[in-house]
């Protein structure tokens, strides 16, 4: 009888089967060993086991296929199990002597070997229709035998679940059928309907060509994986599972669970593979895959590692992919009938160019272990004669994610450069809108004229161009304290003509912010530059540096990699490509990732450390039109790229409290300090 099921529901009565079988059964099922005395051999069934009578109900719950190392069960377990009723241990309760079921987890072993159970008497099959078609995600399927099935009792009813029910009495009356009593609340009728197209799919593929076509497919990876070596000789990959050639080919599924090592014997964390891939397009799936015991299993975690990783603040789904020089999870890649060999090359080409190490390629990047950001680009020398260093352009960006301005001369207030970053953009919701979300903001152009104390505004969308006084009580019509990025801000709304002219610019409703930190947060003693730091609406810090020469070395790296055989087309970024708030020139490429301090003019600042980078460098606005591509992020990642960060500039903040009318000048000379 096949009964469709919530996965939630299916995942609950897993989790609760498997919690009892682990109660009651002292079994190994990677070594097929019972503790000591019987051996249970899918393969040879021992003569030492003995039928036991009794009426207590036991339940053998096991998968036919492991998500984490790919390795397949002999589905002959099951009737070893249910044929060949075995003797317990010495010492075992009586209780546990009776009568035995099997509940198969098919999810992943289905979407090539299903188990026959018409050879192998399953009592239940959980089955994840997800992972057969990759579609509707969020439905699968309890596969119950009647007579095991009519034993299942819920302690609770809900929504559709019984017949009738009396309200001030504990009495109900089931439904008779399984699937009637077991389903809670409406079920998704619209992904069911979609299940006959999938199956109609697989029939006319047949899953003897579908298992054939992936199997080879992940062959193919594994063997690609375990033959590549670094420039050095040494391994690239540790693949999960089997070592066995045989195992691999016979009883191994269609998935590769593996981790990258580099060319010293350290690891890459997952998650920085997994960000990497994204920018080839690449979907991985990361992590323990839900399947803790298998990971600690074949990354070789103790209880004393696992609850370590706890104490240093690690959990599931977070970034902490390498902890005290292990890694906590580990990379999967996986093939069903949709993927092609072009699919599996890709993947391979994307392993190699950006974490095998080349002779003729430059390692990624090298640890000095001084400073507080120690990224070097290697193979740059160090100049005999000490370098000269000038500020080239000065950038201000009035409303977060907007284009902005430069000009020659700018003053400083107690949050950075004065008014930048000042405004953003709120939907109605309460969601702060940036370029990633809506690329139109790319487009709004800002202009602050500070003689005439007016922020003037356009727009391609919007006729007439828009004027903001900055100081001005006429124009705000309400003041309040928000929450925005972990921050309490004072901010400043705007009556309705102006946002009204905002929500034309950008397609949507929303509403302009002001925040009151440059007017509200003054700083009044020297103690301020050690407690905080004073932020209008910025990500991270008060300003972005970028170097010119770090700019044209991406250049000349992506010339090189066009002319090495990129199918990316050629693109030459500027550095307003990075937003950055200050440009200096002098030296050599990334000479300021060594900084620690360094003063402008009479200004002092601080060295935050390197700018994580996204994907917004990849976007750029060509006739009001957003491109999007691999680029630069992509070349950056070959070079630039610590930990799964990939950085690119230095973010500062203010050391020295700024007294009036101080400005920063395009020409000023920069004097670092290093450590």
């Amino acid at each position: 009888m096949l009964s469709v099921k919530e996965l939630q529901q299916l995942q609950w009565m897993w989790k609760k089967f498997l919690i009892l079988i682990l109660k009651i059964l002292p079994l190994r099922l990677n070594h097929t060993v019972y503790k000591g005395e019987v051996k249970l051999s899918a393969g040879k069934r021992s003569k030492t086991f003995l039928r036991i009578t009794g009426d207590t109900y036991n339940l053998f719950a096991f998968p036919s296929e492991c998500n984490f190392s790919g390795m397949k069960f002999n589905l002959d377990l099951v009737n070893v199990i249910k044929e060949e009723l075995c003797s317990m241990p010495p010492g075992t309760s009586p209780s546990h002597r009776g009568r035995w079921m099997v509940l198969i987890d098919a999810a992943k072993g289905s979407t090539t070997s299903p188990p026959d159970l018409s050879k192998y008497k399953a009592d239940f099959v959980v089955v994840s229709f997800y992972k057969l078609f990759g579609y509707p995600t969020g439905i699968g399927a309890l596969i119950v035998r009647n007579e095991p099935g009519r034993m299942l009792k819920k302690t609770y009813f809900s929504g559709g679940t019984v017949a009738a029910s009396i309200a001030d009495i504990d009495f109900y009356k089931r439904r008779d059928g399984i699937e009637e009593y077991l389903e809670d609340g409406t079920i998704s009728f619209i992904s069911i309907a979609s299940l006959h197209h999938g199956f109609k799919i697989l029939n006319t593929l047949t899953m003897t060509a579908i298992s054939r076509h992936a199997m080879s497919l992940a062959n193919y990876v594994r063997d690609a994986l375990l033959n590549l070596r670094h420039a050095n000789g040494n391994h690239v990959s540790i693949l999960y599972g089997p070592n066995d050639p045989k195992r691999m080919s016979d009883g191994m599924g269609p998935m590769v669970s593996f981790n990258l090592k580099r060319p010293d014997g350290l690891w890459f964390g997952y998650r920085e593979v997994e960000k990497l891939a994204s920018l080839s397009n690449i979907q991985l799936r990361t992590g323990c895959f839900c399947n803790p015991g298998a990971c600690a299993k074949h990354l070789g975690l103790s209880h004393s590692d696992i609850l370590s990783n706890i104490e240093e603040g690690h959990v599931c789904w977070d970034d902490r992919d390498i902890v005290h020089g292990k890694p906590t999870g580990a990379v999967r890649v996986s093939f069903g009938y949709m993927s092609v060999f072009e699919d599996a090359r890709k993947f391979l080409k994307f392993v190699e160019t950006s974490f095998v190490s080349l002779p003729s390629l430059p390692t990624n990047l090298d640890l000095l272990g001084a400073g507080p950001f120690n990224l070097v680009t290697q193979g740059v020398e160090r100049p005999c004669l000490p370098a000269r260093y000038f500020l080239t352009c000065i950038n201000i960006y009035p409303i977060k994610s907007c284009s902005g301005f430069s000009v020659e001369s700018w003053p400083l207030s107690s949050t950075g450069l004065l008014h930048d970053r000042e405004w953003l953009l709120k939907s109605l919701s309460g969601e702060i809108l940036t370029q990633k979300k809506v690329p139109e903001m790319s487009s709004i152009t800002t202009l602050i004229d500070l003689k005439l104390g007016i922020l003037l505004v356009e727009s391609p969308r919007c006729k007439e161009k828009l004027e903001i006084e900055l100081v001005s009580n006429q124009s705000s019509t309400e003041r309040e304290v928000m929450d925005i990025y972990r921050q309490r801000y004072e901010v400043q709304f705007y009556r309705n003509e102006i946002d009204i002219w905002f929500s034309n610019a950008v397609g949507r409703p929303c509403t302009l912010v002001r925040s009151s930190a440059s007017q509200n947060n003054t700083c009044l003693n020297k103690m301020c530059r050690d407690v905080e730091i004073r932020l209008n609406f910025v990500n991270e810090a008060q300003f972005l540096l970028i170097s010119e020469e770090s700019v044209a070395d991406l250049n000349n790296r992506l010339r090189l990699k066009l002319q090495n055989g990129s199918h990316e087309k050629l693109i030459e970024v500027t550095p307003s490509r990075f937003r950055p708030n200050l440009v200096f020139s002098g030296g050599k490429p990334h000479a300021e990732d060594g900084w620690t301090n360094l003063k402008i003019g009479n200004t002092n600042f601080t060295s935050m450390g390197g700018c994580n980078r996204c994907q917004m460098i990849n976007m750029t606005s060509e006739a009001g039109n957003v491109q999007k591509s691999n680029e630069p992020l992509s070349t950056l990642a070959s070079y630039r790229r610590l930990k799964g960060k990939i950085y690119f500039g230095i973010l500062l903040k203010l050391y020295d409290i700024i007294e009036h009318d101080v400005r920063l000048s395009v020409g000023q000379e920069i004097f670092p300090d290093k450590d």
